[in-house]
């Protein structure tokens, strides 16, 4: 779509700037100097295509190579165009084109983005068509057009480019939407099959539990605990779960071990493939582990994602014996 309105832009300055060298060779008298005329016909040919087409495909702002040959061109056709013809022939119209291709040459210069050259070449244009042909002829012979359409290309630059910022404003706040959306639908699943597991570990156990009027076997007991620490895990620190480490944690809690899960946002941020490798090296830890504690925790840190503590009764000052300290780091070593 841009593309597009780019190339109808383009052809449109490219006809009209065709349109006053047209005008300008259709002679009704010979000019005294036709050299002068043909030199300012040139030129302003030239600086006309390089303002339109010099950068065009990488930038809209004009370069300031071409934005000066323009400069000059409003500058020097002006003269020429006077010079070349008796004072009493200045007035024709095929004299007066100049005032109509200056004014154009400043709207393409105010369209990429060089404001200031646009309006230094419109006040170029005032002050050498008022001299050569008096301000009243002038403003009566096409300075008025000239002005307005300078005047306009300024203002749909301007509002084009608030257009442009309130639609980049508008998208971000519309991406911003569908990432809140996602998260959300991503949110409503993990807490549905959070549900549908917390049915499946403690639903069994329930059922048992009220049918034998809470009269349990040790193996019922048994699967009662890990039920109520399979439930604990998911809802504490579900990121750092797949079925090694579960299966990993149920075993340490068969043998007697307590084993606790903490997610702090450690793993956030970490990408999905080391994700799968820390997980795999966690399941490896807690099953060669034969701590009687066994606490997995995930803090927020620079450098570790996960962090496997291990306790033994009877350590010093009757306190917990640490006989398993095991980092995961966020990026593989």
């Amino acid at each position: 779509m841009r593309r597009t309105v780019r190339s109808i832009v383009t052809a449109l300055a490219l006809g009209f700037a065709i349109y006053f060298a047209a005008r300008a060779i259709w002679w009704t008298e010979q000019p005294t100097a036709p050299l002068f005329m043909v030199a300012a016909i040139g030129l302003y040919l030239a600086a006309t295509l390089t303002a339109v087409l010099a950068g065009a495909g990488h930038s809209i702002r004009l370069p300031a190579g071409p934005g000066f040959l323009a400069l000059g061109t409003s500058l020097a056709v002006p003269t020429l165009v006077s010079l070349s013809l008796p004072p009493d022939a200045r007035e024709a119209p095929f004299a007066t084109w100049y005032i109509g291709a200056i004014g154009l040459l400043a709207v393409i210069c105010i369209v990429r983005r060089r404001m200031v050259c646009g309006w230094v070449m419109l006040a170029a244009l005032i002050v050498s068509s008022s001299l050569y042909l008096g301000i009243d002829r002038a403003f009566t012979l096409g300075l008025v057009g000239s002005i307005t359409w300078v005047v306009v290309a300024q203002l749909l630059v301007l509002f084009w480019g608030r257009a442009v910022r309130d639609t980049e404003r508008l998208a971000d706040i519309q991406r911003a939407v569908s990432a809140w959306n996602a998260t959300q639908e991503v949110r409503q699943r993990e807490r549905r099959v959070r549900a549908q597991l917390a049915l499946a570990v403690a639903g069994p156990v329930l059922s048992r539990t009220v049918a034998a009027h809470g009269h349990l076997s040790e193996q019922e007991r048994l699967d009662a605990r890990l039920a109520e620490g399979t439930l604990r895990d998911e809802l504490r620190g579900a990121v750092l779960l797949n079925d090694a480490v579960r299966a990993s944690i149920a075993d340490a809690r068969r043998r007697g071990a307590m084993v606790t899960v903490f997610d702090e946002g450690g793993m956030e941020g970490v990408p999905a493939d080391r994700v799968g490798q820390i997980r795999a090296e966690l399941a490896e830890v807690v099953a060669g582990s034969r701590s009687n504690r066994v606490i997995i925790r995930a803090g927020r840190d620079d450098r570790v994602a996960v962090t496997v503590v291990g306790r033994a009764a009877g350590g010093a000052h009757d306190d917990d014996a640490v006989d398993l300290w095991h980092e995961i780091p966020r990026v593989a070593v």
